[in-house]
């Protein structure tokens, strides 16, 4: 089973209980788990969290991604998922596509519909309406460019007229593309469109996530798409490899213990985990330890394949 790291960029204002990571320790998480055989990192893609008791805000995920993808040699990078509403489909196209030249090859595009809560559309001029059939209208114009270098789409919500990525990256067809779906619509697009599937879980029973597979692999079927075509990740919250977290980690104990929780989403036929380490609220530099902490986990997942 292949293992990412999902590397946080939110936090709070100077002195808030939870704190914002710099520049330098993102850097420095990426080349760890570089080191401790992680096979990608992924960002998440969000500006602006508001709850009854604090602000939360990102640091802008695009900008870390190349920063990062300079930065390492072999692990590949990628975004958990791209929040749709944000930005114009052609230009994520462009985006991924130049990621991937700056990584040689190294990019993962990962997708998805938009947030909820939705605070931040408001906030930084987005607008939040309609995001399934905004997401459809995109996902066309991204396949589009990616595999074939040219669109020409006009929507309701989104237009590409006589678009054309001139300059290529290092893959004819370009970088992987990931859905992150769980409604019908949108797992039909990712049935439809992607290289590979995502979602998210908090906890070890694979339970609720099986009514989702099925209905991953019914869309499957619906397209005349064989299930077994298209690849599928978990992104996992969180797991403990230090024990620190007081009971807030779902996945905790040894080495050989993480790992063999962590294999039982194979049962579902996930062949990837991204996963975050130790509990949100931590200070940035528990991860100093964490990363490492991982390495015969990583190894063990490896071994399993």
């Amino acid at each position: 089973m292949r293992i990412g790291l999902v590397i946080g960029l939110h936090g709070g204002p100077p002195g808030a209980d939870r704190k914002a990571p710099r520049w330098q320790e993102i850097r420095r998480h990426a080349l760890a788990a570089e080191a401790a055989g992680f096979d990608l990192a992924v960002l998440e893609d969000a500006l602006l969290y508001r709850d009854d008791d604090e602000t939360v805000g990102y640091w802008e995920s695009i900008t870390m991604a190349g920063a990062l993808a300079a930065a390492t040699d072999h692990i590949e990078i990628g975004h958990s998922v791209l929040n749709g509403p944000y930005r114009s489909p052609a230009l994520v196209a462009k985006i991924a596509e130049t990621l991937d030249e700056i990584t040689g090859g190294r990019y993962v595009l990962g997708l998805g519909r938009g947030n909820v809560p939705d605070h931040d559309y408001a906030a930084f001029g987005f607008s939040g309406a309609d995001r399934t059939a905004r997401f459809e209208e995109a996902i066309q114009i991204i396949h589009g460019l990616l595999r074939d270098g040219r669109v020409d789409f006009a929507g309701e919500h989104w237009f590409a007229r006589e678009s054309e990525l001139v300059m290529r990256g290092p893959r004819p067809k370009g970088p992987p593309i990931v859905i992150a779906a769980k409604g019908p619509r949108m797992l039909r697009l990712a049935a439809r469109f992607a290289d590979g599937w995502n979602w998210w879980t908090s906890g070890l029973d694979v339970e609720p996530l099986r009514q989702v597979v099925d209905d991953l692999e019914r869309a499957c079927a619906s397209v005349g798409r064989d299930p077994a075509t298209l690849a599928r990740s978990l992104d996992v919250y969180s797991v403990d490899p230090l024990g620190r977290s007081e009971g807030a980690a779902s996945i905790t104990g040894s080495a050989q213990q993480i790992a063999e929780q962590l294999l039982a989403f194979a049962e579902l036929g996930v062949t990837e985990v991204r996963v975050e380490l130790s509990h949100p609220r931590a200070d940035p530099a528990v991860l100093d330890e964490a990363i490492p902490a991982m390495t015969d986990v990583v190894a063990a997942l490896h071994a399993a394949s």
